[in-house]
């Protein structure tokens, strides 16, 4: 290895670890910001809480490796552009592409272990993440209440209007009681104030409330349009246990999620896409065939031999479906006409009621072939992101490479600004057809690659400026443009 590469490997390296490890505490603050309510206040031990964060550090790679790479690398470049080494490669008859050589080496391992990661380790770390904290979500849920919402506890909804929460004070308490016990009465509680206390022995949530009243009405044998037996009592104090106890923290049974698509490798994708592809033809194949046996209606023809089976007269509509028999054609207004008014009016209204069992039932099976169609298409854009997001780390270095020649600027002041540009375009780009492929608008080959598409030649018009010593950054550049097509006029000194 010669000494320029060393050197260019030394100056990557230092800003590639340390932008590594922003962009990871970045996005493992996140994380935490949206799962906050989820986590706190539920008595877990540290080291559940370490775990969970471990999980979903390391399924964070994918996403904060591609904008390492380009903070990194327009640093890198950034620092030889500013001390005029790349200057002084280009007097010695180095090009850019020399010099960027064992980067993208480095850069092209760095995909490959990308998607090596993302498609055996990630699996495995998302359905333990992902297991781990639905068993947190789901441990003690009863002490989980949000401000102007109703929660349901077991037998009861609680509104709470505000919440203190240093001192855990509750405020403006309505409580509607739903217990289903013929003697037990209904019953709203209201309360100005309120508090909510755990027993350390036996576990159970106990609710206390202040300065409000109770409002019962009893049950009774009697019509609904006769008056009810009506209570209503104030208190100054009022505590109101809940009988299940608390829910302790348990781990789940990780099989649960193991099928979900998140959880998958490449293999495993595409087998399941074939298995819900088979199933979604053969549930389609099965709707079809109920639908032409049970809602079309045949015509009788009533023959003398009884032995003789084939006793529908039938269209030669999907004959593919319709049992065979006689075929002949009948007007359905000479029908109609040689009946009475009596008659045709039940066949009317017979019609009408199976013609609108029809539609619920089609828009119902619509429903599901929607959401089979829906599943089967994260499938394949999971499917399709294991290649995208390994490859987003050699097409982010070919951004920021030659970004890094061109503005000239080392440190984290004007390559944070511009990767962080680049990489929200990217990353918006992405989530908006990605989203429309989960929905149907697009091909999920086209929702997931698109973004990649469209940033590709960014990269190759960049890396062409940068080699070709294009001042694209330059003022007067974008000047002689305007001067062209006439659109920049120049100012006039007046000499007096």
């Amino acid at each position: 290895m010669k000494s320029l590469d060393k050197f260019i490997l030394k100056s990557f390296f230092g800003p590639l670890i340390s932008t590594f490890f922003i962009c990871m505490f970045i996005l493992v603050m996140q994380f935490l910001w949206v799962y906050a309510d989820d986590i706190v206040g539920k008595g877990l031990d540290t080291s559940v809480i370490v775990e969970l964060i471990f999980y979903m550090s390391i399924n964070l790679i994918t996403m904060a490796l591609p904008l390492s790479i380009l903070l990194a690398s327009i640093m890198t470049f950034g620092n030889l552009g500013e001390n005029y080494e790349l200057i002084a490669c280009k007097a010695s008859g180095i090009s850019l592409f020399r010099v960027m050589r064992p980067l993208i080496v480095v850069s092209g391992i760095l995909t490959i272990c990308a998607f090596v990661f993302s498609n055996n380790i990630a699996p495995y770390t998302q359905l333990k993440g992902r297991t781990l904290l639905y068993d947190i979500k789901n441990t003690k849920p009863e002490m989980i209440l949000k401000e102007g919402v109703f929660t349901n506890l077991q037998d009861f909804n609680i509104k709470v209007d505000k919440i203190d929460k240093e001192s855990g004070m509750m405020y403006d308490i309505i409580v509607y009681n739903h217990r289903e016990d013929k003697y037990t009465p209904n019953e709203v509680t209201l309360a100005d104030s309120g508090r909510i206390k755990v027993n350390s022995k036996t576990g159970r949530t106990q609710f206390v409330f202040y300065s409000g009243a109770n409002f019962k009405q009893y049950k009774n044998n009697k019509r609904a349009s006769d008056k009810q037996p009506y209570v209503r009592t104030k208190f100054s104090e009022q505590a109101m246990n809940i009988k299940q106890e608390t829910k302790d923290f348990k781990r789940t049974d990780e099989s649960l999620f193991s099928n979900n698509y998140k959880m998958l490798n490449v293999s495993q994708l595409t087998k399941m896409k074939d298995s819900l592809s088979k199933k979604y033809d053969k549930v389609v194949k099965n709707f079809i065939t109920r639908r032409i046996k049970y809602d079309y209606t045949y015509i009788v023809n009533k023959k003398k031999d009884k032995k003789d089976k084939s006793q529908y007269a039938i269209d030669e509509r999907l004959p593919e479906f319709l049992p065979e028999g006689e075929l002949s054609k009948m007007s359905i207004d000479s029908i109609m006409n040689s009946i009475s008014i009596y008659k045709k009016s039940r066949v009317m209204k017979k019609a009408l009621s199976q013609a609108r069992n029809v539609s619920l039932s089609v828009n119902r099976s619509m429903a599901q072939f929607k959401h089979r169609q829906e599943r089967m298409r994260r499938y394949d854009i999971e499917w399709h992101k294991k290649y995208t997001d390994a490859l987003a780390c050699l097409i982010f270095f070919f951004i920021g490479a030659p970004l890094g020649g061109i503005i000239r600027k080392g440190g984290l002041g004007m390559p944070v600004v511009v990767s962080v540009v680049f990489y929200i375009i990217y990353y918006v780009i992405s989530m908006t057809f990605q989203r429309s492929a989960r929905e149907g608008i697009f091909d999920p080959f086209i929702g997931v690659w698109m973004s990649t598409f469209i940033i590709i030649p960014i990269a190759i018009i960049l890396t062409r400026q940068a080699v070709t010593d294009a001042s694209i950054m330059s003022s007067e550049t974008y000047i002689n443009i305007l001067r062209r097509f006439g659109l920049y006029k120049e100012k006039k000194n007046n000499k007096k």
